[in-house]
């Protein structure tokens, strides 16, 4: 294992942070990931966990969502962490996105949600070294500073294809969403790369509501299903994931949604679509 760059913890001016004159700034410089695909080297590999959290970028006084809007995050939940830019995601735990959603988009900072919250710290996105480098100088770090809500995403080295597969199974059946695979030698770069991956059991992407259909049978006077348009242009429709509450109430024409899907037709139309939720921009 290669070892890691010394840098500076805190108050580097390497790494400078803006004042906050409203609740936005730009948009945080955040690499994206690409889906997996097979014939990849997974020994040049680190995989990890894919939680279903928020994704969070720490400017080394802020905590910003991917829209730069500035999150209001108590000050003794991010006290200690350090003053260079961490790139993470604001977690409650499996399955529990939308209550953490429901935090982080609070103009008030609550203490008692918080207090079960993690900041899960996958990289660090101002440092020009390799991600395996990077990743041992965030251990490196995480011992360094005294921040309990602070914790370092852990990464696994595995060598086949089988290995991930039944990694990916371990995951999911305790209700991961997936897992990461980020290239040990990449660098980090605020775009969507190959040099990290996700990969899940089912895909998963955004659409916009276009017409609701009635219900029939168990839901006459609800909702029956969306249609939707993805960002293809493909109309199809969308008819299970739903609860009561969603199908009384259904996401509004224009709004935008996440679903999931299990591969495409030949004509690319999603397949096994289901509702997941709305899509809030962050």
């Amino acid at each position: 294992m290669l070892k890691a760059p010394i840098i500076p913890i805190m108050g580097c001016a390497l790494f400078p942070t803006l004042p906050v004159h409203s609740g936005q700034l730009p948009s945080p410089p955040l690499m994206l990931a690409s889906e997996y695909q097979d014939q990849v080297q997974l020994s040049e590999y680190l995989v990890s966990e894919k939680l279903d959290g928020v994704r969070a970028y720490w400017n080394g006084k802020h905590l910003l969502t991917r829209s730069g809007n500035l999150i209001q995050a108590p000050d003794w939940f991010t006290k200690g962490f350090p003053q260079i830019p961490l790139d993470g995601e604001l977690w409650l735990g499996r399955g529990l996105f939308e209550d953490t959603s429901a935090v982080i988009r609070s103009s008030v900072a609550d203490d008692q949600p918080w207090q079960q919250m993690k900041y899960m710290v996958f990289d660090l996105p101002a440092i020009m070294a390799p991600f395996e480098m990077r990743y041992q100088q965030l251990l490196s770090l995480n011992k360094q500073v005294s921040a309990p809500y602070l914790k370092v995403v852990e990464q696994f080295s595995i060598q086949t294809e089988q290995e991930l597969m039944a990694l990916l199974q371990s995951f999911s059946q305790f209700g991961a969403e997936g897992l990461m695979l980020r290239l040990k030698h990449g660098l980090y770069e605020a775009k969507r790369s190959h040099q990290l991956l996700k990969l899940k059991l089912w895909q998963d992407a955004e659409a916009t509501v276009i017409a609701h259909q009635p219900g029939q049978g168990q839901f006459k006077g609800l909702l029956g299903a969306l249609w939707v348009k993805d960002e293809r242009g493909q109309s199809f429709k969308i008819g299970t994931g739903f609860d009561l509450e969603q199908r009384q109430n259904p996401p509004p024409i224009g709004s935008l949604i996440s679903y999931r899907f299990r591969g495409r037709t030949n004509k690319g139309k999603p397949r096994f679509a289901s509702f997941l939720r709305i899509h809030h921009k962050e």
